[in-house]
């Protein structure tokens, strides 16, 4: 796969055999090594190796060399050698161990080396996700079956991988040809520098003839993974560091990757400038816009990286400047690599990963965008999209559910593959909350009410306005808790929780609104218009707790707006206890409620109040009748009854 998209890898040479040429075979591949050549290197090694030389380097170089190549079958075995000599190794030697255990089907062998990874860094993401989900392979195998895969009939038998949509073509990046007698080869794979080639695509999106793409975006380098603006005019794109005719180079002399732009004048391509927030050290690719286009995603391992590569957005501003790229977070990007990111038009991010938890390699996972940037729960979209190999750029059209991915596994024409599929069921089980806003007292519906929907953690999801006939609907996901708020000028807000049912279908949630505005009269109660029952407080005490400080703020500021309402302040108990005692008790309550509102400032003039213990129950609930405590809050109350207006 295309690892030398991001050149993460320090290398110590530390070699301890006898013997000159073997020194000199040894140094020759740790330069090639060091130089991200590993097919040359792997091949020096190997023959040393046939030579009985055995050492724990030796091992490490065979298994990276393998692993960076995505070839995890021979990375197991050289592994298995490395672990065979000593378990003394860094932590990561334990997780690519795994990761290649895991391509070859040895799964428990593999979340035997998980474990042991665990112990050693717990607190690296992938080490908690694999701890806080044992049974991950099931929950892969609930979301597979899912998608009817078939070659594109584009493939070559070099590396052909990165489709995006452009118009009414398929765009591409292959190693096949690079139109030159001599082609150039990328020592790291031993594959040609890729190029970007187009094809149409006609109904079902079947693939036509295949030619080269633009002479003036190809280059002598690689060019790949290319994203296009809906009126075809602008497009972003991966290539080596290479501009103009000159290359760029790191400190260490590596030429990486950055990510280009170009316009559409003139019937060609032209105008091919690089992004600002490129750097000649480290690497940006994989461009993919956001469906407003106002959002750009890539992959990189800048400064500010999790792991060996994160995803990270820039926001594209109306003068054509960029935001200061923002990582995507720690709920995507983990201590492995995160690439080939892909926003659909419903808002869900699709990308590949090695560190969340899949089948071996790197898999597809899948997360929802909310609506204030956040991201939801990260879901391998299992089989057959994902194999034990390494399967990346994903694409998928969302009215057709038909799309293409990469891959490089086993079946495949070449070193990687184009594969075209058909999703047949979405991985996310669908339901729609919906409801009506409407006047608690005249039942008349409410238009523009602000509905928002809130997750179980109360982040906030979306919010809408209810239509001209009051009302609203959420796409909402199976199974999961929300809590929906409604609110509207003039009537009090009102919340409500509700979990949704785990099939696909239809939730209703109406809302009754009361309107804030009372309308009262001589002999209301004042405390009904802001839902007082009853002011709190300390068992079996008379001051005024901060819970009702707050509720007696609302008496008050009632009081001053209208100077010549008059109160008669009634404390009512329940029936336990005795009838002396509950009578006492009430009327101080009632009196420590006059004396607050005095003390901040009412005329005592304008306030009675006397406590009536349980002589004015409201249901029955009296001496030697077993109620509920529920029933019995009902005759714990307080009532701001109005004498006066």
């Amino acid at each position: 796969m295309k690892n030398y998209i991001f050149l993460f890898i320090t290398i110590i040479n530390l070699f301890s055999f006898s013997g000159y040429s073997q020194k000199a075979k040894i140094a020759l591949a740790n330069k090639k090594f060091d130089n991200y050549a590993y097919i040359d290197a792997i091949k020096t090694y190997e023959r040393v190796v046939k030579k009985g030389y055995k050492s724990v380097e030796l091992f490490q170089k065979l298994g990276n060399a393998y692993y960076f190549n995505a070839e995890y079958d021979k990375a197991a075995k050289w592994y298995s050698e490395l672990f065979t000599m000593t378990s003394d190794l860094e932590s990561e030697y334990y997780y690519r161990y795994a990761q290649s255990l895991k391509s070859i089907g040895q799964n428990e062998k593999a979340n035997a080396m998980m474990e042991k990874f665990h112990q050693k860094v717990v607190n690296d993401s992938r080490a908690i996700l694999f701890e806080n989900n044992k049974n991950y392979l099931d929950m892969i195998q609930t979301n597979s079956g899912r998608f009817q895969v078939e070659d594109a009939g584009i493939n070559s038998k070099y590396s052909d991988y990165g489709s995006s949509f452009y118009l009414n073509k398929l765009v591409f990046a292959s190693a096949k040809d690079t139109g030159s007698l001599a082609h150039r080869t990328h020592e790291w794979t031993g594959q040609y520098f890729t190029n970007l080639y187009s094809t149409d695509l006609g109904e079902e999106m079947a693939t036509g003839k295949v030619v080269k793409f633009s002479k003036t975006i190809n280059s002598k380098f690689h060019e790949s993974t290319a994203i296009f603006t809906k009126d075809g005019k602008t497009m972003y794109f991966t290539r080596n560091n290479y501009l103009n005719g000159k290359k760029g180079k790191d400190v260490n002399g590596i030429t990486l990757i950055k990510i280009y732009k170009a316009n559409f004048e003139n019937n060609q391509w032209t105008n091919v400038t690089e992004l600002p927030f490129n750097n000649s050290d480290y690497s940006t690719a994989h461009p993919a816009l956001s469906p407003d286009e106002k959002i750009l995603y890539f992959a990189s391992d800048m400064p500010g990286s999790i792991g060996q590569s994160d995803l990270f957005k820039v926001k594209i501003n109306v003068d054509g400047s960029y935001s200061i790229p923002e990582n995507l977070g720690n709920n995507i990007n983990t201590e492995g690599k995160e690439t080939f990111p892909f926003v659909t038009n419903e808002n869900e991010l699709y990308f590949s990963s090695d560190g969340h938890l899949g089948l071996g390699g790197l898999d597809i996972f899948v997360s929802k965008i909310n609506s204030d940037g956040t991201f939801g729960e990260v879901q391998n979209i299992g089989t057959d999209a994902n194999s034990p190999k390494d399967d990346f750029a994903y694409l998928i059209d969302t009215k057709t559910r038909r799309g293409f991915f990469s891959s490089n596994r086993d079946g495949g024409k070449g070193y990687d593959d184009i594969y075209k599929f058909i999703e047949t069921k979405k991985l996310v089980c669908e339901q729609e909350l919906y409801g009506t806003i409407t006047d608690m007292k005249t039942k008349l519906t409410l238009s523009d009410s602000k509905i928002t929907l809130y997750d179980n953690e109360f982040s906030l999801v979306n919010s809408i306005l209810s239509d001209q006939k009051g009302n609203y609907s959420f796409a909402v996901e199976c199974g999961k808790t929300y809590n929906v708020r409604a609110s509207k000028d003039g009537y009090n807000t009102k919340e409500q929780k509700i979990t949704i049912p785990s099939e696909n279908g239809k939730t209703n949630l109406p809302f009754e609104l009361e309107k804030s505005i009372c309308r009262v009269a001589v002999g209301d109660d004042l405390g009904k218009c802001f839902g007082i029952k009853m002011i709190y407080f300390d068992f079996d005490k008379s001051n005024i707790r901060i819970e009702a400080a707050l509720d007696l703020e609302k008496i008050l500021d009632v009081l001053n707006q209208y100077p010549n309402m008059k109160l008669d302040i009634r404390s009512h108990t329940d029936s336990r206890g005795t009838l002396k005692y509950n009578e006492a008790l009430s009327d101080r309550r009632a009196k420590s409620t006059i004396n607050w509102l005095i003390k901040n400032g009412v005329n005592s003039k304008r306030l009675i109040g006397k406590g009536y213990g349980e002589n004015l129950l409201v249901n029955n609930c009296s001496d030697g009748v077993i109620c509920t405590e529920e029933e019995h809050q009902l005759n714990r109350r307080s009532e701001f009854i109005i004498t006066a207006l």
